[in-house]
């Protein structure tokens, strides 16, 4: 009975990592149900679930997942983070709170991170502003060509028209009469 009871749990933790870009591992000391309620409450609103797991039961998961690295994280009570989506901003905010949860490490769109590597992942602007800024600096990089490419025969053009304009004003011929040689 107990084998099937730690098939189940073992099945839960499996879907759990499956479906989830980011996973934070983290240690938890006891704290009051309410308190934990709370924190499972502000969680949820940024679709960051808690799973409260067992080492006997998430460590042979991870041992044959892509998660093995985060396998020396699981030493004392561990709780996993699990988000289908990179809410590692929201999961520190509301984690800063907390004083019995503290963040070990986490892995986010399959890149291990440590703590730290999990804050400064935070501070980064989300992909769509990188994008649209990488859009925005190729679109003045093409246009700045395209003006640069254009000016070197306008500025040609320009030159020869006052070349001419000059020699007309002078009076001298433009070409050299036939037969007449130039050197």
């Amino acid at each position: 009975q107990e084998d099937g009871h730690a098939r189940v749990l073992r099945r839960r933790v499996e879907e759990a990592l499956r479906g989830s870009r980011m996973v934070a591992v983290c240690q938890y000391n006891s704290m009051p149900d309410e308190d934990m309620v709370t924190l499972r409450h502000y969680l949820r609103k940024h679709h960051i679930h808690v799973q409260f797991v067992l080492n006997e039961v998430v460590r042979p998961v991870l041992a044959h997942s892509k998660y093995r690295n985060l396998l020396p994280l699981f030493v004392c009570r561990n709780i996993l983070l699990v988000s289908p989506e990179t809410r590692a901003r929201e999961m520190l905010r509301v984690l800063r709170g907390v004083p019995q949860v503290n963040l070990l490490g986490a892995c986010i769109d399959d890149t291990i991170l440590s703590r730290q590597g999990v804050e400064n992942f935070a501070r980064l602007p989300p992909l769509e502003v990188s994008q649209g800024q990488t859009v925005a600096a190729l679109s003045v990089l093409s246009s700045q060509t395209s003006s640069l490419l254009q000016r070197g025969p306008a500025h040609l053009t320009a030159l020869l028209d006052e070349h001419i304009r000059r020699l007309r004003d002078v009076g001298e011929p433009t070409e050299p009469p036939p037969g007449q040689s130039t050197g």
